[in-house]
């Protein structure tokens, strides 16, 4: 464990408090209570990546726990559009969501600064990965929902709601991670000189990307039927996201171009 003694640290649990007091507040049925005190945790997250960067001197999405804190940051505006976007979406689960992806920042990744190596000293360095953990995100609502179908009892009025929820969020976050696939092609021919470089981490990223079309094709052949085999298929797809987030940094199994990001 390391606590983080430092301002970045004391908005990254200022954040944590703030999103769990969220999540019991909307828990416990105080809907608007617990609006002001996600926005309020995510106002103290927005602080903490922006101390971060003034720190660092670069867009804070370099190490895994700058990773981390980035998609802590960020879950609320990506709860924010899916209430715009989306109807009776699982609002409840969101500020949860953001509290633990923020412990992982707040008490187990190093948060020592990193220098920038020369491949990440490029434009498309940001949008890369921003539109990967926007994307990652909605994936990990989906998962949420998808663990709520696997436990609800078959014929439960409520499934066919939720099964068309974890449809409605894979299809945002679906682009996203498609984008992020392209961005980091481009970027792969400027920075090495190939487009695709067999990469354990773009491995499995394409795995990823794999896994939620598959989930797409299921689907539609099946008419969103299966309900509990497309919850299986989501809940794969999170599984993976956290293997390309840590497995593929922190393996030494295999040598690869993306060993620099911790």
């Amino acid at each position: 464990m390391e606590l983080k003694i430092t301002l970045t640290g004391w908005f990254i649990y200022a954040a944590l408090l703030l999103y769990l007091a969220a999540w019991v507040a909307l828990l416990s049925g105080f809907k608007k209570t617990g609006r002001v005190l996600f926005s309020a945790g995510f106002f103290a997250a927005l602080v903490a990546v922006a101390c971060r960067g003034y720190a660092v001197s670069h867009f804070p999405m370099q190490s895994i726990f700058e990773v981390f804190l980035f998609m802590g940051m960020l879950v609320y505006p990506v709860s924010l559009l899916c209430r715009r976007t989306m109807l009776n979406t699982s609002e409840t689960i969101d500020p949860l969501l953001g509290a633990l992806l923020l412990i992982p920042a707040g008490f187990v990744f190093s948060a020592t600064p990193q220098k920038l190596p020369p491949a990440l000293q490029h434009w498309l360095f940001g949008p890369h990965v921003a539109v990967y953990l926007a994307g990652y995100l909605f994936m990990f609502k989906a998962g949420a929902v998808a663990i709520k179908l696997l436990i609800l009892p078959g014929g439960n009025p409520d499934s066919t709601q939720r099964n068309q929820e974890v449809w409605n969020l894979l299809r945002l976050g679906f682009p996203l991670l498609t984008l992020g696939l392209i961005l980091g092609a481009w970027w792969g021919k400027i920075a090495w000189g190939n487009y695709w470089n067999w990469d354990p981490k773009e491995m499995w990223a394409l795995a990823m990307w794999l896994v939620y079309a598959g989930y797409f094709h299921v689907y539609t052949a099946t008419r969103g039927k299966l309900i509990r085999l497309n919850s299986a298929i989501a809940l794969l797809g999170c599984l993976i996201i956290l293997c390309t987030l840590l497995w593929a940094n922190f393996s030494r199994l295999f040598a690869g171009l993306h060993t620099y990001a911790y």
